[in-house]
């Protein structure tokens, strides 16, 4: 079975979310958007997305880690099936929107992993 195929996005918690991102613009080059995060376009397939999110943002939701590693997959419901059977902390709910299908794992460090399978 096909896991990840890519890396969809990476966000990280801040305490102050607008001087973060200014730091990264200025100093790293990053091309921050109005949104609050940056798209590296390097895969005709997909790209990548950055952003500084406050701390309290929902994607940071049951973890203590400082970010979150959004993996690319191809057929979500699939892998969050093998996953719980193989035992994993899968979280119960997937979401299904315009952006695609989005679920949650928890690695053995306490780490939430997103996993997205973009829309067709």
């Amino acid at each position: 079975m096909e896991r990840v195929v890519g890396i969809g996005g990476i966000f990280f918690k801040a305490r102050d979310p607008q001087a973060l991102r200014a730091w990264y613009a200025r100093h790293l080059g990053l091309d921050v958007q109005s949104w609050g995060g940056a798209v590296f376009q390097g895969n005709p397939d997909h790209m990548t997305v950055w952003t500084a999110s406050e701390e309290t943002a929902d994607c940071f939701k049951g973890t203590a880690g400082a970010f979150v590693v959004n993996y690319i997959v191809r057929d979500l419901p699939a892998l969050l099936e093998a996953l719980r059977a193989e035992g994993c902390a899968v979280e119960p709910r997937m979401d299904d929107g315009e952006f695609g299908k989005f679920g949650w794992v928890t690695d053995p460090e306490g780490n939430r992993v997103e996993l997205w399978q973009p829309p067709a």
